[in-house]
């Protein structure tokens, strides 16, 4: 699906997926708070791209890339609701972690831990004769205890009661006042992975927005290392013009990115 080719997800043709200039998103933002349905609807079919870069790292799991292109799908439409323009901050920086979040719930929801049948059969039992010896010895018994008492050995008493537990959610909050709660997952992320990540992903958008010119000189200049001049004689034009054209385009992602 991250090749040139033509590949359809969930009836799209990620190969010809619209890309929105700055100015296309600002006004369609402004029909949206207007309560404009198309421009939702442009908006997102604009940021679709958005949702296949978060996709990629999520690839090599085995996992069907409708469903989570899907569920990429949810979580851009909950940032281009909730997104608001006069804050200053670019839609994608905003977006990608909605997109990516709304899929690492996905992803969690539907992988929980399976206890089997037996096990919960025990838990069940050691958490009765538990309380019933509490209650007779003025103590929590222990696991020793437990053991004579239901005839089990301790290791499996220990096991059921173990995996009784429900595992905790990265989701979880741990602490929240009038804003937005925080959770066990923003308090553990690998804030350096993501922003390199992120970064990346707005390279990527930046490069979409030069003119063909500026991309040309661009890979000419960076990616076949050839020199201005070397340019400046394969595209027709003067060195200094290769020089101003590059420099405007650096400078432009180099904004862009910030």
């Amino acid at each position: 699906m991250y090749s040139n080719k033509k590949v359809t997800l969930s009836g799209v043709d990620t190969y010809n997926l619209p890309v929105l200039s700055a100015k296309e998103m600002e006004r369609l933002f402004k029909e949206l708070a207007k309560g404009s349905e198309e421009a939702r609807e442009k908006l997102v079919r604009g940021n679709l791209r958005l949702v296949l870069s978060v996709l990629k790292q999520f690839k090599n799991r085995g996992e069907n890339l409708d469903d989570l292109f899907q569920i990429g799908c949810v979580g851009l439409v909950k940032a281009i609701d909730n997104f608001n323009p006069e804050l200053g901050v670019k839609f994608s920086t905003y977006a990608v972690p909605m997109v990516m979040g709304e899929i690492r719930r996905y992803l969690r929801d539907n992988n929980t831990i399976r206890v089997s049948r037996s096990v919960r059969k025990i838990a069940h039992k050691a958490l009765q004769k538990r309380e019933q010896m509490s209650k007779e010895m003025g103590r929590e018994p222990t696991i020793a205890e437990l053991s004579d008492a239901l005839k089990l050995p301790a290791e499996e008493i220990i096991f059921a009661l173990d995996a009784n537990y429900e595992p905790m959610s990265l989701s979880e909050p741990v602490y929240s006042d009038s804003s937005d709660p925080v959770s066990i997952e923003e308090q553990i992320r690998d804030e350096e992975c993501d922003n390199t990540w992120l970064k990346k992903i707005l390279l990527s958008e930046a490069l979409e927005k030069l003119s063909i010119r500026e991309k040309e000189i661009l890979t000419k200049r960076f990616f076949a290392g050839k020199t201005q001049v070397e340019v400046a004689n394969q595209i027709g034009i003067s060195q200094a013009q290769v020089s101003r054209l590059e420099k405007a385009a650096l400078e432009f992602i180099k904004d862009y990115i910030r």
